[in-house]
């Protein structure tokens, strides 16, 4: 169990890093709650993804199955990494080798997935113009936040995990997170982390800040009813020629003499 911050620590905190890792994050978690709420009371018809499908499906049919799973597979991650502290993963048998390895290999997986589909998404809505003139406000902030926050992640991973010494972000990183959500937060712990790790935690909050107002609140919408529901039995329509419905018409006509 994480430790009360001593006032020694607190008093050795600076203004900037309160602002970093304390005022920013609860600020951004506000207008993520409230958000949501004004969202839904004010603006139902547009609580949805947005789709532009019947525009352009080609880049699509691949990217967006690429961009959701490769962003499954990084929350999922992120749950694991930030939310349950390594004693946990030690006590169910999990070694930090192995936890450490798998979490690189893994979360580089789900990277490269997550920013292929991305980078998909991102060039078909700019090379097709139905799909750029269409673009709103809200997407072109979304989607460059939204793409640092991923590039950043993969290059704090990339630096420090995968080509570098190795860096353990559970001691710093993982106890700010869970400590802002336990109405105890400690700066002083992310404060002394690397550049990337730190501009990737900045660029997420504010992805947080963000969210109501884009077209990522479709996120809470997901159809799970789908997974269940009978199959759509669909029916192609023949419409006939002009010869048979000539040819029809003759037969009823001559029908309809003989029976007179």
């Amino acid at each position: 169990m994480n430790a009360v911050p001593t006032p020694l620590a607190a008093a050795s905190t600076g203004g900037a890093d309160l602002l970093l890792w304390v005022a920013i994050p609860y600020i951004c978690l506000a207008v993520f709650a409230v958000g949501h709420v004004w969202r839904y009371r004010q603006d139902q018809f547009g609580w949805t993804s947005h789709t532009s499908q019947l525009l352009e499906h080609r880049w699509l049919r691949w990217g967006s199955p690429l961009f959701h799973l490769g962003a499954f597979m990084v929350i999922a991650g992120h749950v694991v990494g930030l939310a349950v502290p390594a004693s946990w993963t030690e006590a169910a048998g999990i070694t930090e080798h192995t936890y450490h390895t798998t979490a690189v290999w893994a979360g580089s997986v789900a990277g490269v997935a997550m920013v292929t589909g991305l980078g998909m998404l991102c060039a078909r809505r700019l090379l097709t113009r139905r799909i750029r003139l269409g673009t709103d406000r809200s997407d072109k902030l979304l989607f460059p936040l939204l793409a640092a926050t991923v590039l950043l992640g993969i290059s704090a991973t990339a630096a420090h995990n995968v080509f570098g010494p190795g860096y353990d972000y559970r001691e710093t990183v993982s106890v700010w997170f869970r400590g802002i959500f336990a109405l105890q937060p400690r700066p002083e712990s992310i404060a002394g982390a690397p550049l990337l790790f730190q501009l990737h935690a900045v660029s997420a909050c504010l992805l947080f800040a963000v969210w109501p107002f884009t077209r990522l609140v479709h996120v809470w919408s997901v159809p799970i009813g789908y997974l269940a529901r009978p199959y759509l039995v669909y029916r192609r329509r023949v419409v006939p020629s002009a010869d048979s419905t000539v040819r029809l018409h003759s037969r009823t006509t001559r029908s309809g003499r003989r029976a007179a």
